[in-house]
């Protein structure tokens, strides 16, 4: 998808523009380590309901952040990876993690975040 700075009227709207939506940073953040299945994301992320996830999924591959591969299995498998544009964001997760992991440590919650690379 092509894209024009002047669509955007700050950085911020243009970074949630990409990764803005309800499970689309989880999305990412689940990709960070290994390339996943369809159901995989899906046992991962319970509360999106299967047409949100294909919906993010889509988005997410529309814009070129994640890379999708139809695996021809009997059933055919679906396989969701991290492109090189995809993975220039693991540093803005990382912070959302930590300042995430902060919010949660001032409610004397424990947090189970921990940085990606």
């Amino acid at each position: 998808m092509k894209y024009e700075k002047n669509q955007f009227n700050c950085p911020v709207e243009a970074t949630l523009f990409l990764i803005g939506g309800k499970y689309k940073p989880l999305i990412l953040w689940y990709l960070i380590e290994k390339p996943l299945h369809y159901m995989e994301l899906q046992r991962l992320i319970p509360k999106a309901t299967p047409k949100m996830l294909s919906q993010q999924l889509r988005d997410l591959e529309k814009c070129g952040m994640v890379h999708r591969e139809v695996i021809p299995e009997k059933p055919p498998r679906t396989l969701y990876s991290l492109t090189d544009f995809g993975k220039s964001v693991i540093p803005v997760l990382n912070s959302m993690c930590n300042w995430g992991a902060t919010f949660l440590d001032g409610l004397d919650m424990v947090s189970s975040c921990n940085s990606k690379e």
